[in-house]
């Protein structure tokens, strides 16, 4: 729980440099920028991921204990279920609820909240162009990646309501005309 508050206290933008000095100026183990090898990915993904992970590290832990305290899951054991079978069947079923409504708009983050880091590592990526549109007043190019990240925010909320139909068969999408 220390590392998860650790992850969720540090902005993207203060790990990246953190990641930067100690990885690629102290210990020469990682390039610190462009974009031309596998081995320039791993910074930028530690710096972006480390926040949500955390995120749902948390929650996932928090409704897990919510959730082994349930009636059901009582029964389950009572019936001489296998301790892993409550566990995966029962108990995080259910707890992946609230996990995956925060994931949809975590990931959404993630891939929207890029400029700063691709500023850092020097990324060729559309936060880097929306931040130079940006710079040299291009209103055409900050409109359209605007419409663009609102447009890939709306599919991925879509795409977390289509989850819950598979985690929860009790909500069902209903058709059009009342059948």
């Amino acid at each position: 729980m220390t590392i998860a508050v650790l992850g969720i206290s540090i902005p993207n933008f203060v790990l990246a440099t953190l990641l930067i000095q100690v990885l690629a100026v102290y210990f020469d183990l990682l390039p610190a920028a462009t974009w031309s090898s596998p081995l320039h990915m791993i910074m930028p993904t530690i710096a972006l991921a480390t926040g949500p992970m955390a995120i749902i590290a948390r929650l996932t832990r928090s409704t897990m204990l919510e959730v082994l305290t349930q009636d059901y899951i009582k029964m389950a054991r009572a019936k001489g279920l296998k301790p892993w079978k409550v566990i995966i069947k029962h108990a995080l079923k259910n707890a992946l609820m609230p996990v995956v409504t925060i994931m949809g708009t975590l990931l959404a983050g993630i891939l929207t909240g890029t400029f700063v880091i691709e500023q850092i590592f020097g990324i060729p990526g559309m936060g880097r162009y929306f931040v130079e549109s940006i710079n040299q007043r291009d209103y055409p190019v900050i409109m359209g990646t605007t419409v663009f990240y609102s447009a890939f925010l709306i599919i991925i909320l879509f795409l977390v309501d289509v989850a819950y139909g598979f985690l929860d068969p009790r909500i069902k999408l209903h058709k059009k005309g009342g059948e």
